[in-house]
């Protein structure tokens, strides 16, 4: 190596630089950006136009499913009501029972006394005529369980008990309070050869009431001006949005008092000197069974079934209560809801406003 010239030496490096040759720009850096192609373009337009549409084609398909839901609803519907109808058709009347041999006939009254309702005159009256009309009948049972009503018909079902006692003499009737028998129930059931009934039932309230409201100070406090015109000077009577006259409190008293000396005359008449006549027995006071007997507005403690078994003679019990059948109440119901929606759109009056006017003997 003498005779060779001997390269420089190289100057020692710090060990603690670490020295990076400069990086060169890369090629996404330094070349530039080209510019969009048409069909670049035309597949952007073609994704929006697909995305509308599917969106379409799935919009129409739900569309078409709910369409589909709503028609299996439909016939659903369709066959079960022919299927109510035919079976309503098909079946025999409630009211109409199958009879064998000797037995107790019962008729309920339950629930309020109204024309409108499951105890009204026309239907307690062909089931106790039923009643009567069967020959295997030991007795009639009629079941009470009610607050009171109308008087008239209460007053038809006293009329038409007293009746048919004359007319089917060796058929007793006798009526069992279960619950309630008052006003109404009570000038029914006192046409009955004998009334029994538990020694917590509630029995009396001889008497009449009407009631109602009166909105002429509300009116004034809302700003209301109350436009009345008749033809009649007595026709506005008792109007709940005018100030109340004497004259027709008095008036309308006289009419209470008259169905009052009515009520009284028909227990009367049912309930003879089996009656101990208080100050309080025509008041419209109630009473339990059992303080009852003692009044003489009940004769004995006894439940319907022992009725039937020990006081008829005749266990087996048969029911002729009258009961509408399924398409019967499908059509009361549908007529009163409505009966009931097209009066708030006339703007009938309100039930209470209208029918507290009538007398009632509850």
């Amino acid at each position: 190596m003498s005779d060779q010239e001997q390269p420089p030496p190289r100057e020692p490096q710090d060990p603690w630089i670490n020295e990076q040759p400069e990086s060169e720009p890369t090629a996404a850096a330094t070349t530039p950006t080209a510019p969009r192609s048409d069909k670049q373009d035309q597949r952007q337009e073609f994704a929006w136009e697909r995305d509308v549409l599917a969106k379409l084609v799935m919009s129409t398909v739900q569309e078409q499913r709910r369409s589909r839901r709503w028609n299996i609803f439909f016939r659903a519907l369709t066959f079960a009501l022919l299927f109510i109808v035919l079976f309503t058709i098909n079946a025999p009347k409630t009211w109409e029972p199958v009879v064998t041999g000797r037995h107790t006939s019962l008729v309920e009254i339950d629930g309020e006394i109204a024309a409108d309702k499951s105890a009204n005159a026309d239907d307690i009256i062909k089931s106790l005529r039923a009643a009567f009309k069967d020959k295997d009948t030991a007795g009639v049972l009629i079941r009470a369980d009610s607050p009171g009503g109308s008087p008239v018909q209460s007053g038809y079902i006293n009329d038409e008990i007293f009746r048919l006692r004359k007319a089917y003499p060796n058929i007793p009737v006798y009526a069992v309070i279960t619950d309630i028998c008052a006003s109404g129930c009570y000038y029914i059931v006192s046409a009955a050869d004998k009334i029994y009934a538990n020694k917590a039932s509630i029995v009396g309230s001889i008497g009449v009431l009407m009631d109602g409201f009166g909105f002429v100070d509300t009116m004034k406090k809302v700003g209301v001006e109350r436009r009345l015109i008749t033809a009649g000077k007595n026709k506005g009577f008792l109007d709940p949005f005018s100030p109340l006259k004497q004259q027709d409190v008095e008036h309308i008293q006289t009419i209470l008092d008259q169905v009052h000396q009515q009520f009284i005359d028909v227990v009367k008449k049912g309930r003879g000197n089996r009656l101990h006549i208080t100050d309080n027995l025509f008041s419209g006071l109630m009473w339990t069974g059992e303080q009852s007997i003692k009044l003489g507005l009940v004769d004995e403690l006894r439940s319907p079934g022992e009725v039937a078994r020990d006081v008829i003679g005749a266990e087996k019990v048969v029911d002729y209560t009258h009961r509408p059948d399924y398409l019967e109440r499908f059509a009361e119901r549908f007529g009163a809801a409505m009966g009931k929606r097209i009066g708030s759109i006339l703007g009938f009056m309100p039930k209470y406003g209208f029918e507290s006017r009538i007398p009632s003997l509850e």
